[in-house]
């Protein structure tokens, strides 16, 4: 596949990629490599990685837990420790391979240790490789609240090799599935009509289908790096989503929900939002429930669910002025941000999903 030139990186695949890679360490005479994995990575995708490095830096393994639960200053402190007794310097590289919360906290921390230290990305799950590790957003959660604290800062590069997906279990993979979703509805109607019957997909093309949700996360990206304008329609499904994961992710009461697994509803919520403020026909809505309902399992939701979710929406971070802002469809493939929305409303999505 031809690399996408991203906003000061290029986003490069499989085997040219390792060989970019490695010359890349090469030119820039790195002092040491640091490796962030989790648990998981450390297990199933590390082993695979390792091989095509013909470095002779040294090479230190970081390892941490596996999971949203250590997304957190905690987990940033431990590697910023970490990286100070193993000797790291201004010269050193940061390669991180994992999912989201990888990508998510190693860009974080590189971009904060002595004041900022170069990384590259190797997005090992569905999610991370359309989705988290594409933009320059790095971050860590506030408690259960998502993404409160980050930077937007970008890797030197971004390997895609979808050889780590098949290390994935179904779950994974939905979640993943959700913003690929995402990215079709909110950007290309044709894209988003190759997902409406997924039993018909042709899997031996889901490169071609990774690649092009790459394309469209990166086409929007580049032209609002710093999410002042139209990167705000990314967050469609965030908004209700974010909140609902936070959500679940406090409540012992609850199942700990995937990132996607949360958007999923959080899509299904904001297209009827946008259904009933006359941005969507009900014929769209219907067809965008439908799908997203076919692949992803109901989330039951009690009435006495409903206040404390909606409390969390007052952290969204494309909040200005107190005010909760929406990004919502304006018809499929089309989006319309900085959108409000009352509480009477919101309450009735909730309803309308439950029913």
């Amino acid at each position: 596949m031809q690399p996408i030139k991203a906003n000061g990186y290029p986003i490069l695949f499989a085997e040219d990629g390792y060989e970019s890679l490695n010359n890349f360490i090469e030119e820039n005479n790195y002092s040491i490599l640091f490796i962030l994995t989790d648990s998981n990575t450390n297990e199933y995708c590390l082993s695979r990685f390792l091989p095509f490095l013909t470095t002779d830096k040294t090479i230190e393994i970081i390892k941490i837990e596996a999971g949203e639960i250590v997304k957190n200053i905690t987990t940033c402190v431990e590697i910023w420790t970490i990286l100070t007794e193993l000797g790291g310097d201004r010269k050193s590289l940061l390669i991180n391979i994992g999912g989201g919360v990888i990508t998510d906290i190693g860009g974080f921390v590189a971009s904060t240790f002595k004041r900022g230290i170069d990384f590259i990305h190797i997005p090992t799950t569905l999610l991370a490789t359309v989705d988290a590790s594409i933009g320059g957003k790095n971050g860590v959660d506030l408690g259960s609240l998502k993404n409160q604290i980050g930077v937007i800062n970008v890797p030197k590069m971004i390997l895609i090799d979808t050889e780590y997906l098949s290390t994935l279990p179904q779950n994974e993979m939905r979640s993943g599935l959700a913003e690929m979703l995402k990215h079709g509805l909110i950007f290309d109607a044709a894209y988003w009509k190759q997902f409406k019957e997924l039993s018909a997909i042709d899997f031996a093309d889901f490169d071609a289908l990774i690649y092009r949700s790459i394309e469209i996360k990166n086409e929007i990206v580049m032209q609002d790096p710093t999410e002042n304008g139209i990167r705000k329609a990314l967050n469609f499904g965030h908004t209700l989503g974010h909140a609902i994961e936070s959500y679940f992710l406090e409540n012992e009461n609850k199942k700990t929900l995937l990132h996607g697994e949360a958007i999923a509803v959080g899509m299904i919520l904001e297209s009827y939002i946008s259904w009933q403020k006359k941005l969507l026909s009900s014929v769209e809505y219907l067809e965008i429930k439908n799908t997203i309902n076919a692949v992803f399992e109901n989330i039951v939701f009690e009435e006495k669910d409903l206040s404390p979710i909606m409390d969390l929406l007052i952290h969204d971070k494309k909040n200005e002025y107190g005010k909760i802002q929406f990004a919502l469809l304006d018809g499929i493939g089309n989006v319309k941000i900085n959108q409000e929305v009352d509480n009477e409303l919101i309450i009735r999505s909730f309803n309308d999903y439950k029913s």
